[in-house]
């Protein structure tokens, strides 16, 4: 064991390890909060000065984060910065930034690359540098360590070097970032058993694999593994639908098999940060290797057909009721990724609203965890959410259920709607002529 890797396993076994942070989002806040929980110092850094204000201040920017627990971490040590000159702070660096698609679908690494050419002259001896962006196999090994390593700073040696894929799943009440096994796979021996020692100070139980490469995979067939089976019952919707059973009342029936059956549920389409991009990453190392990943590009190709499914089903809705989708009011309820929480990443419901105003719709949209749409790279709606009150759905034509929150009135919209396409099931187990399933 080098003196190095001893040094650091000891400051992270006497809480007196500073946790470095970068990226504060969906990912690095929740592990500013637990790391702050179990008495360890955290410098959180991120190039958005307003949010680095706001954190400093004792607010949260993100919905389902309470501010009080920014609070708390703030009352532990907390700080928050923009100044990645600080990198040789912190005994440990945890790189939590964006991995997205670039215009051509393919991988973009920038934010990742970026991060590490900054923080690299100002790494020391005894550090860990953590990376749980998703990405594709051989990312930490073959782009992170040549752009980490010096002569003085030799990976395993006096710098260490790991991927630990983040697993969060905002709003689950099931499962928080304590209680989420961790994957840990790194680059050396030494590498692993630092990172394993810091992430089981904080995490209930963490999973050591052979390598970065093997952990990276790890989070990419999660993902992938949800895309397709996604996509296999949003196919068997649509050939339920046109032979008129209820895709529901199937899967339901067929996950009381005890064994063998994992129920999943149709939507209107991929959202989030993870299941509409990761199986891209794999896709296009693939073809490296002269591999054609076929299976999951057909899971893709059917999840991102269903916002127009949803908008046939919508068109064909209106023209049963007398009315075209040209000059319909058309009210799109919920708009972020998925149900009770406040990210937009993604969402099918953006998608939905660019092509309804192209067809000549008259769009607004309701949801309390997003009451103004914000500047979104791909798509740009200057409105903020509307109401579902008593007496505002009449104005509507038609209300498309997108995101299904839990703090909807569907019994209002049942009765007041005159028209709802229902793209989430939320009324599986209701008929009625004006609500139609989609």
């Amino acid at each position: 064991m080098t003196d190095h890797l001893h040094a650091s396993r000891q400051r992270i076994h006497d809480r007196e390890a500073v946790i470095g942070i970068i990226g504060l989002g969906y990912v690095g806040l929740p592990l500013v909060v637990r790391f702050a929980e179990e008495g360890f110092q955290v410098l959180g850094f991120d190039n958005d000065a307003s949010k680095v204000a706001r954190l400093n201040r004792g607010e949260s920017p993100i919905e389902h984060l309470d501010a009080a627990d920014i609070r708390a971490a703030l009352d532990a040590g907390f700080e928050a910065t923009a100044d990645l000159d600080r990198a040789g702070e912190p005994d440990a660096m945890l790189i939590c930034v964006p991995t997205p698609l670039d215009t051509h679908r393919q991988p973009d690494l920038g934010f990742v690359l970026s991060t590490a050419e900054r923080i690299a002259p100002h790494l020391r001896a005894g550090q860990l540098v953590s990376l749980e962006s998703t990405t594709y196999p051989g990312t930490t090994e073959d782009e992170l360590g040549p752009r980490l390593a010096r002569d003085d700073l030799r990976i395993g040696h006096e710098l260490f070097l790991a991927y630990s894929p983040e697993r969060e799943d905002p709003a689950n009440p099931n499962f928080s970032t304590r209680t989420i096994p961790k994957i840990c796979g790194g680059v050396t021996d030494a590498c692993r058993q630092l990172a394993l020692d810091l992430y089981g100070a904080v995490i209930d139980r963490v999973v050591p694999v052979s390598s970065p490469a093997a952990a990276e995979m790890t989070k990419l067939l999660e993902n992938i593994h949800r895309a397709v089976n996604i996509g296999l019952v949003n196919e068997m919707k649509t050939v339920a639908d046109r032979i008129d059973i209820d895709i529901y009342e199937v899967i339901d029936a067929a996950a009381t098999k005890p064994f063998g059956f994992v129920p999943y549920y149709p939507g209107p389409g991929l959202g989030g940060h993870c299941i509409p991009i990761d199986p891209f990453y794999l896709t296009w190392k693939a073809r490296e290797y002269g591999l054609n990943t076929r299976f999951i590009e057909l899971a893709g190709e059917v999840n991102s057909a269903m916002p127009a499914w949803v908008l046939g089903k919508t068109a064909d809705a209106l023209n049963d009721h007398g009315r075209a989708i040209r000059g319909s009011r058309i009210l799109v309820l919920g708009v972020a990724y998925k149900k009770n929480v406040d990210d937009m990443r993604e969402s099918p419901a953006l998608e939905l609203m660019e092509m309804l105003s192209a067809k000549g719709a008259e769009i607004a949209y309701s949801d309390p965890h997003v009451p103004q749409m914000p500047r979104l790279r791909k798509h740009s709606f200057d409105m903020a959410s509307t109401p579902v009150e008593p007496g505002t759905l009449a104005d509507f034509d038609a209300v498309l259920i997108v995101t299904d929150h839990d703090d909807f009135d569907y019994e209002l919209l049942a009765e007041e709607a005159p028209l709802i396409i229902d793209a989430r099931g939320r009324y599986r187990n209701r008929s009625a002529p004006h609500i139609v399933r989609a």
